[in-house]
């Protein structure tokens, strides 16, 4: 089983999470296009989903899934999204698409938040890939002087903007010994809007697709 048949595997498997007449947030990125597409085939079960993206909104759509605002939900029960890196610890990296800041909201705004991946995904301590911060663009010199300082070596990604206007920095070779505490001292930072780390608010239960079929971890 190859990746890209891990990814649908824990896509599929993440259905079974859905509560009949609900709203769902569905997050960003290749693994959870998967789950859209297996989604479209039991649309009826749901009222309607929270996206966290444009290109995300779009996809629904274009299934004829209703896309609600946030504000207008009054209960979310269910988020699935994916995750650049993950631990055992269900702590994640996200934001590989840029999306990391409305992942975050809809995130908080959930009961459950499942998350779904391929088992190279999976790895023993946040850092390998690089983390990924919306900043607001005034203060993207100040946050770079910052990151350095904090042992990690900033980039800003070159030509791309948010969904919310802003710029990305990707960091790396940042030593995340406890991602918790990283999160936290990152979000100190003036300027930056969100950490792609999650770990503040982790996954409840991650969806894993690996070559025997999924593993669940929560």
């Amino acid at each position: 089983m190859n990746s890209d048949q891990m990814k649908k595997t824990a896509a599929k498997a993440a259905l079974d999470y859905i509560e009949l007449g609900s709203v769902i947030g569905v997050g960003t990125g290749s693994t959870v296009n998967y789950f859209i597409d297996a989604l479209s085939q039991v649309k009826g079960k749901i009222d309607g989903a929270v996206s966290s993206s444009n290109n995300t909104t779009e996809r629904l759509k274009r299934y004829g899934i209703p896309v609600l605002d946030l504000n207008q939900t009054w209960d979310i029960p269910l988020y699935v999204d994916g995750a650049d890196e993950l631990t055992k610890n269900l702590h994640l990296t996200k934001g590989g698409g840029g999306a990391l800041t409305r992942e975050k909201i809809i995130a908080a705004a959930s009961d459950k938040f499942v998350c779904i991946a391929d088992q190279s995904k999976l790895v023993a301590t946040l850092g390998g890939f690089p983390i990924p911060l919306e900043v607001i663009p005034m203060a993207q010199s100040l946050i770079g002087r910052r990151l350095v300082k904090f042992g990690g070596q900033p980039m800003l990604r070159e030509g791309f903007t948010t969904d919310n206007g802003n710029l990305i920095i990707d960091v790396h070779n940042l030593s995340i010994i406890n991602p918790v505490e990283t999160e936290r001292d990152l979000n100190q930072i003036p300027g930056i809007v969100t950490v792609g780390i999650f770990a503040q608010r982790p996954a409840d239960v991650v969806v894993l697709g690996n070559a025997e079929g999924v593993e669940t971890l929560t």
